[in-house]
């Protein structure tokens, strides 16, 4: 896809920044830039983000590493946060704020989703988990029916970018495989499912191959980010799946762990087999499935914890060294409730066991060590299969 001395082009689009690389043709990194932008919660338990302000720092950061390189571009390729929903009108406009992974405002739903046939559930291969694209669809067509039908295709996060950069709206099977509307078993879209859910299927998008070329870069796209017209876009993959094609993770039995704003142990397997009842998830990989176990308040309970407390992040993360010392306080860093093991979106966090003798430097401590056992008692739910080599992906494990 690059010839000569062209270079190509990264962009990962996270929950509260999008980070942006040049590769040489051998994989080679030369530069990176990134760029943040907000998730709102304008209620109680919402995680929205405006989409234009993904686009906005994606043209921000695309600029930046670019003018660092005098070689061309030859290709873009796309990963992304999973879940969550982004609603598009025929004009590829947003009808309403992104909503994201972290968003619980549909956790009622989940009978709808217990009373399906065992049959069904098996298909889905996933537990109910409320950021997911067909919960948040079955959700606004109960309270916001309006923008459902001012919507022309519900995309995933990654899916927008695709369509600010090609001109397509469509998704890919890794992505499409976290949505609670996907037969992992024929690799398609339950329509059934989705009408029994009031869910209109002409919303869903088709899915396409990850590695595939969307289209070419736009007129207009090239112009914001400052790049060529005619460039390939691949259709790209959710960045967990990615994390696992950029490590090689693809022999099962080995183990990664993705450490973000949220931390997932992830593992390929021969067959998607589902294990609802340990929180354990099952989603199509480029060739083949892979196992997940999650927890939602990783890197996003510790930056709460850091900015709450004041700390830098080199200081902060300095207090992993310190000696536990004995009543030290425990910290529960389910913010935005959790996934694995509890599926239990209505969990909150919490600091038990304090007393007057701790300080802040207690409660960071604690929030460093809560996290590690959340990731504990995830990879136990998995099978706590044992690792000759724990692989290590994200920004929080750098």
């Amino acid at each position: 896809m690059s010839a000569g001395g062209e270079t190509l082009l990264g962009i990962d689009l996270g929950t509260s920044s999008v980070k942006v690389a040049l590769f040489d043709p051998a994989g080679r990194r030369l530069a990176g830039a990134r760029a943040a932008y907000p998730l709102d919660a304008p209620r109680p338990g919402w995680a929205e983000t405006n989409p234009r302000a993904w686009w906005a720092a994606v043209c921000a950061a695309v600029r930046e590493v670019t003018a660092a390189s005098e070689r061309n571009v030859g290709a873009i390729g796309l990963s992304g946060q999973m879940h969550g929903l982004v609603l598009v009108d025929g004009r590829g406009d947003p009808v309403r704020p992104a909503i994201t992974w972290a968003d619980t405002r549909a956790a009622g739903l989940r009978s709808e989703w217990a009373r399906l046939a065992p049959a069904v559930l098996g298909r889905l291969g996933n537990p109910f988990s409320p950021g997911m694209a067909g919960v948040l669809l079955g959700w606004l067509a109960r309270h916001e029916p309006e923008r459902l039908r001012a919507a022309s295709v519900a995309l995933q996060p990654k899916d927008y970018l695709r369509l600010r950069l090609t001109g397509l709206a469509a998704t890919e099977h890794t992505d499409a495989s976290a949505t609670l509307l996907y037969d992992l078993t024929t690799r398609a879209w339950l329509t059934d499912l989705a009408v029994d859910l009031r869910i209109d299927p002409a919303l869903l998008p088709r899915i396409n191959e990850a590695a595939e070329i969307a289209g070419p870069l736009t007129t207009d796209a090239a112009a914001d980010l400052g790049l060529r017209a005619g460039i390939p876009v691949a259709h790209g993959l959710a960045d967990t799946a990615a994390a696992m094609l950029g490590s090689g993770l693809v022999t099962p039995g080995t183990v990664q762990l993705t450490l973000g704003t949220g931390g997932q142990f992830v593992t390929p397997v021969a067959a998607p087999a589902p294990a609802a009842e340990r929180g354990i998830h099952s989603y199509a990989a480029e060739s083949g499935w892979y196992e997940m176990a999650a927890i939602l308040g990783g890197g996003l309970a510790l930056d709460w914890v850091r900015r709450l407390l004041g700390y830098e992040w080199p200081e902060f993360y300095d207090l992993a060294a310190r000696p536990i010392g004995p009543g030290a306080p425990l910290f529960l860093p389910h913010l935005v409730g959790e996934r694995t093991p509890y599926l239990r979106p209505d969990l909150r966090g919490a600091w038990v066991g304090l007393d007057l003798g701790h300080d802040r430097s207690d409660l960071a401590r604690a929030a460093l060590e809560g996290v590690a056992l959340a990731l504990r008692t995830a990879h136990a739910a998995l099978g706590g299969r044992p690792a000759g080599d724990l692989w290590l992906a994200g920004g929080g494990t750098t």
